[in-house]
C-alpha cells in the first residue's frame, strides 16, 4: 500500500505546521494554563483564517471540501504541538454534518465552523453501555419529534459547543442527533481531565427534539450515521496520537544526545539506546495502522478490524512512549517549566479516549472469532 501524501495532504500539512509551530509557543501554553484556558481563542481564529477549520466544509460553506484523511492530517500536526481547544471534535462533528446532514443542518453549522464561530462537539461514551455503537441512551417518537432520556460522559466543550452529535438508541436501530446543550432536559455537570481540559457529563431527561434534529445519513439512511462517525473519531484520535508521541521522541532523542553523565551523552549508553529503539518502533506500528484505518474509513470500505488495531496501537504504543520519554529524561522530565509533561498528559488521555488498548484487542478477537481471519 503507497502511504505517502498527495499534493493536497501535503499542502495541509504544511500549512497547519507553519502556523502552529509559530503560534503555539511553551511560553503561550504556560500562559493559557496560568489564566485556567483550554481554548485559545486567538489561535482558533488564526486557523480559521487559514481555512484549516473548515478543511471538511464544501466550498459552497467556505470550506476547503477535503476529506478524513487531510482531517487526520491536521489533528496529527495539532497534536505535535499538543494544541489546546476542541478541535477534534469540532472536525469530526463538521465532516459528519457534511456527509449526512441535510441542507439546513449543513447551512445552519458549517459557515460558522468554517469561520471560527462555531464549536461542535461529540458525546459517544454513554453512561450506561460500553459499546459506543450500541448507546444506552433512549430515544422515543413523540408526534413529529422524539424524547431522549439517559447520560452521555467525558463531553468536550459541552459549555461552549453550538450542537453536540448524540447518538441514542431508537428500538433495534441507532440514531445521532444534533443536541443544543441548553435545551429543557439537558444537566450539565463540570469534570476536569489531568490535561486540564474541561470535560462534561450530560444527564437528559424527557429532552424534546424536533426530526429537523436528527442527521438523515442522506441515501445511505440514519442507521449509518454512528458507524462511519464513530470510526472516523477513533481514526482522528489515533493520528493525534501518532503526532504528540512523535514529538515527545524527538524531544527525548535530542535531549539524550545533549545530556552528559560520565562525561559522555547518555544516548551513548547501550540501554538508552534500547529503549529509544523500542519507541521508534512503536511509533512505526503506530504510524502505518494510524494511516491504514484512515484510508480505510475514508474510502468507505469496512473497517472495523483496522480500527481496531490502530486504537489498540496508538492506545498501548502511546503509552509506552510516553513513559520511556519521561523515563530517559530523569527528574527534567517531571519539571513543569518542561515541555514534556504535557505531551504525557495529553498521551495518557488520548489512550483512554473511547476505550484504551484492552477493549480494542477483545472487540478485534471477538470479530475475529465470529468471523475468521480477512480473506487473501
Amino acid at each position: 500500500m503507497d502511504f505517502a501524501f498527495s499534493d493536497d495532504q501535503n499542502a495541509v500539512r504544511d500549512l497547519a505546521r507553519g502556523i502552529l509551530e509559530k503560534e503555539v509557543t511553551v511560553e503561550r501554553l504556560k500562559r493559557l494554563e496560568r489564566d485556567g484556558e483550554w481554548l485559545d481563542r486567538g489561535l482558533w481564529t488564526t486557523l480559521a483564517e487559514a481555512g484549516l477549520l473548515g478543511l471538511v466544509v464544501s466550498a459552497a460553506h467556505g470550506g476547503m471540501g477535503l476529506g478524513l484523511l487531510e482531517a487526520c492530517v491536521f489533528l496529527h500536526e495539532l497534536g505535535r504541538v499538543v494544541a489546546p481547544g476542541p478541535f477534534l471534535p469540532t472536525i469530526l462533528a463538521a465532516l459528519a454534518i457534511a456527509d449526512s446532514g441535510s441542507e439546513a443542518q449543513q447551512r445552519e453549522w458549517l459557515t460558522p465552523v468554517t469561520a471560527g464561530e462555531a464549536e461542535l462537539s461529540l458525546a459517544l461514551v454513554d453512561a450506561h453501555s460500553s459499546d459506543p455503537l450500541r448507546p444506552g441512551t433512549q430515544a422515543e417518537r413523540n408526534g413529529l419529534g422524539w424524547i431522549l432520556d439517559g447520560e452521555k460522559r467525558s463531553v468536550a466543550a459541552a459549555d461552549t459547543a453550538g450542537r453536540i452529535l448524540l447518538p441514542a438508541r431508537a428500538g433495534n436501530e441507532t440514531r445521532v442527533f444534533l443536541l443544543d446543550p441548553n435545551a429543557p432536559g439537558v444537566t450539565r455537570s463540570r469534570q476536569r481531565l489531568s490535561t486540564g481540559e474541561p470535560v462534561f457529563t450530560l444527564t437528559l431527561a424527557g429532552v424534546h427534539l424536533d426530526e429537523s434534529e436528527m442527521l438523515a445519513g442522506g441515501t445511505r439512511g440514519p442507521t449509518t450515521v454512528l458507524p462511519r462517525l464513530y470510526e472516523s473519531t477513533l481514526v482522528a484520535h489515533c493520528a493525534m496520537q501518532l503526532g504528540v508521541s512523535e514529538r515527545a521522541l524527538d524531544m527525548t532523542a535530542r535531549y539524550v544526545r545533549e545530556r552528559v553523565q560520565f562525561g559522555v551523552p547518555i544516548g551513548s549508553f547501550q540501554a538508552v539506546q534500547h529503549r529509544a529503539a523500542d519507541c521508534y518502533i512503536d511509533l512505526e506500528a503506530m504510524r502505518w495502522t494510524t494511516w491504514r484505518a484512515a484510508l480505510q474509513v475514508a474510502e468507505g470500505h469496512p473497517s472495523a478490524r483496522e480500527c481496531a488495531v490502530a486504537k489498540f496501537w496508538a492506545a498501548e504504543g502511546g503509552a509506552r512512549i510516553a513513559t520511556a520519554c519521561q523515563h530517559l529524561h530523569g527528574g527534567i522530565g517531571v519539571d513543569l517549566d518542561y515541555p514534556l509533561h504535557r505531551y504525557f498528559l495529553r498521551s495518557k488521555a488520548l489512550e483512554l479516549a473511547l476505550g484504551g488498548a484492552t477493549p480494542h484487542l477483545v472487540r478485534l478477537g471477538r470479530d475475529l472469532a465470529e468471523s475468521g481471519p480477512s480473506p487473501g
